[in-house]
């Protein structure tokens, strides 16, 4: 309750910072509640979203001697709250928190200047390092109900720090400077110990036509790291939450670095898309050694009712049916896709183990807000077994 309470005390202290010019508001609906004042220096979006999951499995013995029992389940997967906007025309802002765990955790909280230098912006504060074409794209938008394993293996995501940025839909970029930080923000070790991470990332697209329903994205990036206490450790579930453990695991190793290359591909035609990366990992050992890992995954999609795959400065944005879905009216939009990962984090002494996984996906748009996502996820680990899983979301965002 207290984490409510100080989230609408946010909402009336912007709320009132804004008036305070002396203008008027203006409140509006853009899939999400809006207040905009007259010279539009000023504008105040508030939103949320809720994913609510279910889970039932099928898996071997060997698997579940490794992960423990496998019980079918629901949760939350998220239960987002969001204050966003602009002040004096220049000043950027976000507090978005996530209810989903019994606490508020912070997910994008940050300000900045929309322009510094240039066109560039600078942001300072807790939100998405750039790097992966999948990770940028909002889970809002993304195509299945989980990003695929070297996302969660090998991607840095929200970490606190500074990064200068600028995009649009024919060339986006971002470089920053970060500290690994936990759920609230707060970085993971002393701040004056030198375990900073420069991570950053350069895509865009070679041709853009028929406003988006045709085009070709590419993307490089880049990640240097300094774990801190001088250990690494890589580890991916099978795409599935639910899963109580992760089946391909390095554990602990003694490292004194590490870095991450990533590529991104995308193709949108009309209906059909597809998109794909490939990330290697290289680790600096104590002892000398270094050891190298390797994650990629491709997939593509197919909208029977005819809609394309929307695209916005450097990520995927979000589906608008053709016809929203009414009883006896419109049907809505359903897309189809098919994903293929594949994991290694075998290399030299360290044994993490190797995955591949198969992922099928319907994908029902009720209306740009709200979507109903089935997936069946097939996950077969060497040498020790497979695992299969039915999941379903029920997604609302606004």
């Amino acid at each position: 309750m207290k984490h409510f309470c100080i989230f609408f005390a946010q909402v009336i202290f912007l709320s009132g910072l804004m008036m305070a010019g002396g203008q008027d508001l203006t409140v509006s609906w853009d899939r999400g509640l809006k207040l905009t004042s007259e010279d539009k220096s000023f504008e105040l979006k508030i939103g949320g979203r809720l994913q609510n999951d279910w889970t039932f499995f099928s898996a071997d013995q060997s698997v579940e001697e490794i992960s423990g029992n496998l019980e079918d389940g629901s949760e939350f997967r998220r239960a987002y709250l969001t204050i966003a906007g602009t002040m004096y025309g220049n000043i950027e802002f976000k507090a978005e928190y996530d209810f989903a765990g019994g606490d508020a955790d912070f997910k994008d909280v940050y300000l900045g200047l929309k322009k510094v230098f240039g066109h560039a912006g600078l942001r300072i504060g807790h939100f998405k390092e750039p790097f992966s074409l999948e990770e940028q794209t909002s889970d809002n938008y993304i195509t299945f109900l989980e990003r695929a394993m070297p996302i969660e293996a090998f991607v840095p995501s929200r970490n606190v720090g500074f990064m200068l940025h600028q995009a649009d839909n024919r060339f986006t970029y971002g470089v920053g400077i970060f500290k690994d930080a936990d759920d609230y923000g707060t970085p993971a070790d002393n701040v004056s110990e030198s375990t900073w991470a420069v991570t950053g990332r350069v895509a865009g697209t070679l041709y853009d036509k028929d406003e988006g329903k045709s085009l070709l994205h590419l993307g490089l990036a880049y990640t240097s790291r300094e774990p801190a206490g001088d250990s690494v450790r890589i580890r991916t579930r099978p795409e599935i939450h639910l899963m109580p453990s992760r089946l391909v695991d390095t554990h602990a190793m003694n490292a004194d670095g590490f870095d991450v290359l990533g590529t991104e591909i995308a193709l949108v035609q009309g209906p059909f898309s597809m998109q794909g990366e490939y990330m290697l990992a290289s680790v600096d050992l104590m002892d000398g050694d270094s050891v190298d890992f390797t994650g990629y995954y491709v997939f593509v999609s197919y909208f029977l009712t005819g809609e394309s795959r929307p695209y916005r400065k450097g990520s995927f944005d979000r589906v608008s049916p053709a016809q929203n879905f009414t009883p006896g009216g419109g049907s809505g939009a359903w897309e189809v896709a098919l994903r293929y990962s594949s994991m290694d984090l075998n290399d030299g002494p360290v044994s993490g183990g190797k995955e591949d996984n198969l992922t099928l996906a319907l994908n029902w748009y009720l209306n740009p807000n709200t979507r109903l996502m089935l997936n069946y996820v097939n996950a077969d680990v060497t040498d020790v077994g497979t695992v299969d899983a039915f999941m379903m979301r029920f997604h609302v965002d606004f």
